[in-house]
C-alpha cells in the first residue's frame, strides 16, 4: 500500500529562501512547458505532419536551452523542473481521459511546491537531505517503514511541509473492536449520530474564528496594493485560514478514529453536498462540517483495519422510515427533529432514526453479499483519490 506521511520542516531563513527559489523553478517550468505545449498544439493543428506535443519532448528541449537561457535553474536540484513537466504531462492525460479539467498556469504564493524523487533525497530520523541544499529538520519522524517513492515540499500560510511517499507492507492496523456495524447520520446540528445514540458535536472552526476573519479581511481590503503592510496583512489571514483547516482536520481525524476503531462494518449515507450548497441558510454550516474529508478519512482507516464502509444511495429515506415497523411517512420537514411513528406510536429522534436505518440496510447489505439477494440501493465505497500526482497517493495524518 502507498501512503503519504507531511511533515512540517523547520528551516532557517537560508534553506527557506532555497526552498521558494527551487519551488519558482518549478512553477517557471510548468507555466513554460504549458505555454509551449499550447503553441506546439496550435502549430499542429496548422500543419497535421508535425509532432504533437508531450511532456517527454518538453525535457528533452527545456535541457537543451536552460544553460544558455535559463541559468538559474541549476542553483537548485533538477528535479523541480523537470518532475514540473512530468506532472503538466499527467494533468493533460487527465485531462484527456475526462478526469479532470484543462491544466491551468501555477501562480506564485499558491502553487509554491516542488516534487522529489526517491533517488534524490534522504530521509534520516528528524532531518531530510535536499540536493543543492543540505540536511534540514522536520518537526517529527516518518511514521511508515518501506520503500521511499518520492517526496513533495510545498509551503502553507509561511510553513514549509514534506510530504513524503512509502511503498510499505506494514499499513494494516489492528482489526477493529467487536463492537459489530454502525450507521453513521450527518447532520447541520451535530456532525454525526452513530445508531447506538451517540451524538458527535461539530467543532465549527469556521464559526468560532468567523469574526477574527472578518476582522482581518477588511484590514487587508484596506492595505494599498503592492505595500509590505498588505503582505504582512495577507500573511495574518493565510495563518488564521490556515489554523481554521487543522482545527477542523483534528476534529474529523479523532472522529474517524474512534468509529473506524470501534465497529467493523459502517453504513452511511452518500449525501450530494453540492446540492445542500445551494441553501443559502445553511451553506457556511455545511461547508464548515467537511463532510466528503470525514467521508474520506472513514474510508481509507476501514480498509487499513480490514473492515467496510457501505453507501447508502442519497434518495433512500433513512429519516421519514420507522426503524421499528419500517413504516414511511410521505413527507417530513427539516424543521421537525422529533416524530412519532403513526403506525406502531415509536417516539423517534429524526437523527437517531436514520442512523438506526443505516445501520439496518449496511448489515443487509453485508449479509446479501455473502449469497442473499440485495436488501436495497448500497455498495461499498473505495478509496477514491483525485487526478493528482501518481493518482494512488492517500494523504494519511491519523489523529
Amino acid at each position: 500500500m502507498i501512503l503519504a506521511h507531511r511533515i512540517r520542516l523547520d528551516p532557517n531563513k537560508v534553506q527557506a529562501t532555497h526552498l521558494a527559489r527551487a519551488a519558482g523553478t518549478a512553477r517557471f517550468a510548468y507555466n513554460w512547458s504549458l505555454a509551449q505545449w499550447q503553441r506546439q498544439f496550435e502549430a499542429c493543428k496548422a500543419d497535421p505532419a508535425l509532432p504533437k506535443p508531450n511532456e517527454a519532448a518538453l525535457r528533452r528541449q527545456l535541457n537543451a536551452i536552460k544553460r544558455g537561457q535559463f541559468p538559474w535553474m541549476l542553483e537548485v536540484t533538477k528535479n523541480a523542473p523537470q518532475m514540473a513537466i512530468i506532472q503538466l504531462g499527467r494533468a493533460f492525460q487527465n485531462f484527456f481521459e475526462k478526469r479532470a479539467r484543462y491544466p491551468k498556469f501555477r501562480r506564485k504564493g499558491i502553487d509554491d511546491r516542488f516534487t522529489l524523487t526517491n533517488d534524490q533525497f534522504r530521509v534520516d530520523g528528524k532531518r531530510i537531505r535536499i540536493p543543492k541544499l543540505g540536511w534540514l529538520r522536520m518537526r517529527e519522524t516518518l511514521r511508515f517503514t518501506g520503500r521511499i517513492v518520492s517526496a513533495s515540499v510545498s509551503q502553507r500560510a509561511g510553513h514549509w511541509y514534506a510530504s513524503i511517499t512509502v511503498d510499505t507492507q506494514d499499513a494494516q492496523l489492528p482489526p477493529a473492536e467487536n463492537q459489530g456495524a454502525v450507521g453513521v447520520d450527518f447532520g447541520v446540528t451535530h456532525l454525526a449520530t452513530l445508531s447506538t445514540g451517540e451524538k458527535v458535536a461539530d467543532p465549527k472552526a469556521l464559526h468560532t474564528l468567523l469574526d477574527r476573519l472578518r476582522r482581518l479581511s477588511r484590514s487587508l481590503s484596506r492595505k494599498v496594493k503592492g505595500s509590505c503592510n498588505r503582505k504582512k496583512a495577507k500573511a495574518r489571514l493565510a495563518r488564521l485560514h490556515a489554523r481554521i483547516v487543522n482545527v477542523r482536520a483534528n476534529g474529523l481525524h479523532k472522529l474517524s478514529a474512534s468509529i473506524v476503531r470501534r465497529f467493523h462494518t459502517i453504513g452511511i449515507e452518500d449525501l450530494h453536498v453540492k446540492g445542500m450548497l445551494g441553501n443559502r441558510c445553511l451553506s457556511r454550516a455545511i461547508a464548515d462540517m467537511g463532510f466528503a474529508e470525514l467521508r474520506r478519512q472513514r474510508v481509507y482507516k476501514t480498509q487499513r483495519r480490514g473492515g467496510q464502509v457501505v453507501v447508502i444511495d442519497r434518495w433512500y429515506p433513512s429519516s421519514k422510515t420507522c426503524s421499528c415497523c419500517r413504516h414511511k411517512l410521505d413527507a417530513l420537514d427539516l424543521a421537525i427533529r422529533q416524530w412519532t411513528c403513526p403506525a406502531c406510536g415509536a417516539l423517534h429522534d429524526r437523527d437517531i432514526n436514520a442512523a438506526i436505518n443505516l445501520r439496518t440496510m449496511a448489515v443487509s447489505s453485508t449479509v446479501s453479499a455473502c449469497g442473499g439477494e440485495g436488501a436495497g440501493p448500497v455498495r461499498e465505497a473505495q478509496d477514491e483519490t483525485g487526478p493528482g500526482e501518481a493518482g494512488i497517493q492517500r494523504k494519511v495524518n491519523d489523529a
